[in-house]
């Protein structure tokens, strides 16, 4: 399977590519970005290191230094991007995917992501032809001490905690090389050793059996809220002091709060699969909410063109200004925690900030395999025109809206499967909606909706 995806390269390290795939990219990835110095990290996979290794060993070769960030964050890769002037930087990681994945993200100049269109063809390609011969001068590979500065950035945006009973699952990811420093004793922690086998969940948080240890904690433990990080923390999601988890599109609502309180008419990002109670709560807070594609590639970018400060995605992706326009799973945390701060000094709960803003029915995003794509996404669309709906949207798939409900159908750019999600005022027209487009992918459908 080609590893080359919309927004990043991955696969199963050893079959869809390995270490010489790693080594060819470092030996290219300097001349297309004029890159004299690649800023490098890496996730604690076990896979990592090598692939770490065999990309450092090509940048030298190239002729160009390497700054490495060793074991970090994916977030960590972007902030340093931006903060200190890389044309290049390169993630080694698979994120949320199991752990025989890996694979590798790239940022270019301002901290802005290279996706299909912005680059990762170009690699893609360049690694295709014979390579140069090495560059007379090696170029070195320097660590860089980054924990310091990292945190301090935090610090200075961590709430009071004091009141709050937190717990935090990281996975057995990279955010337990932060979590403790920041949260402190306080906050009860689960899979916190760095484990790149993830021996104890999935690293996806939004598999409900991921994130089912949390709930229990939370529930059991009477906590105030509790957040669980993806494989490499650039995702953050979230459980209830009910022991609920959050969808995470809500979240973005909550976070739009404090930015619209300085910025009254401000614009938030959502991605196209956005609940309608998330863009009614921006639109009442004051803001402008923006539906737009799904992905980082594409998000990170489009922030910046609205100047929007903030911005989150239905995957747990929340995006900041004042992050180089990027995704950081600690910021949203912070952010996210200081909400609940608030609303408890307040007498009220988690929950009840939730509920507050989640007025609708949805289907949370439902996955079909299914013999033809763009078939059934034909089909689709033209059972949602032959009711007139009262809008439409075509950037990211479909989404069609009717005052009552709306849907959106996508092809993934990144597993093969055709993304469903569905909303409406009760849970009983959500059934009807649901069934009446289950009904019409009938006749493509190779397997059952997950």
């Amino acid at each position: 399977m080609n590893p080359f995806k919309a927004y990043d390269l991955r696969g199963v390290y050893g079959r869809d590519f390995d270490d010489g795939t790693a080594y060819r990219i470092g030996r290219v990835l300097p001349g297309l970005f004029a890159a004299p110095t690649v800023l490098v990290g890496r996730d604690p996979r076990v896979s990592s290191p090598a692939l770490h290794d065999a990309l450092c060993r090509g940048i030298a070769e190239a002729g160009a230094d390497v700054d490495d960030l060793g074991l970090c964050t994916t977030p960590a890769t972007y902030f340093f991007t931006g903060e200190r002037g890389y044309r290049s930087a390169v993630m080694v990681t698979a994120s949320h995917n199991p752990a025989e994945y890996n694979g590798l993200k790239f940022s270019r100049a301002g901290a802005l992501p290279v996706g299909c269109d912005s680059g990762l063809r170009d690699i893609e390609a360049a690694i295709g032809r014979p390579l140069p011969p090495p560059a007379a001068r090696r170029g070195a590979v320097r660590s860089l001490d980054w924990r310091t500065d990292y945190l301090a950035f935090f610090r200075r945006r961590l709430p009071d905690l004091s009141s709050l009973r937190i717990g935090v699952d990281t996975s057995n990811g990279s955010a337990g090389l932060l979590v403790r420093e920041l949260f402190g004793d306080r906050a009860v922690y689960l899979n916190e050793e760095l484990d790149g086998r993830f021996p104890n969940h999935s690293p996806n948080p939004l598999d409900p059996a991921a994130s089912a240890a949390l709930r229990e904690l939370v529930a059991r433990e009477r906590l105030d809220l509790g957040v669980i990080f993806d494989g490499d923390a650039d995702r953050a999601m979230f459980v209830d002091d009910r022991g609920r988890f959050v969808r995470p599109d809500l979240v973005t609502a909550v976070l739009a709060r404090p930015y619209l309180a300085a910025e009254p008419g401000a614009a938030v990002l959502c991605d196209i699969r956005t609940s309608r109670s998330v863009t009614e709560e921006i639109a009442r807070l004051g803001g402008v909410p923006h539906l737009w594609k799904v992905g980082h590639a594409f998000a990170k970018p489009r922030l910046r063109e609205l100047r929007a400060p903030v911005g989150g995605e239905l995957a747990g992706h929340y995006y900041f200004r004042d992050f180089h326009g990027n995704d950081s799973a600690l910021f949203a945390a912070c952010l996210v925690l200081g909400a609940v701060a608030g609303a408890k000094a307040a007498g009220r709960t988690f929950a009840a900030l939730v509920d507050e803003i989640d007025r609708y029915a949805n289907s949370g995003e439902r996955n079909y395999v299914v013999a033809d794509k763009d078939g059934a996404i034909a089909a689709l669309a033209g059972w949602a025109r032959a009711r007139a709906p009262q809008a439409e949207l075509d950037f990211d798939g479909f989404r069609f809206e009717w005052p009552d409900r709306w849907f959106n159908v996508r092809p993934s750019n990144t597993e093969p499967y055709l993304r469903l999600v569905a909303e409406a005022r009760t849970p009983a027209a959500l059934s009807a909606l649901v069934a009446d487009l289950e009904s019409e992918l009938g006749p493509f459908l190779a397997a059952s909706a997950s």
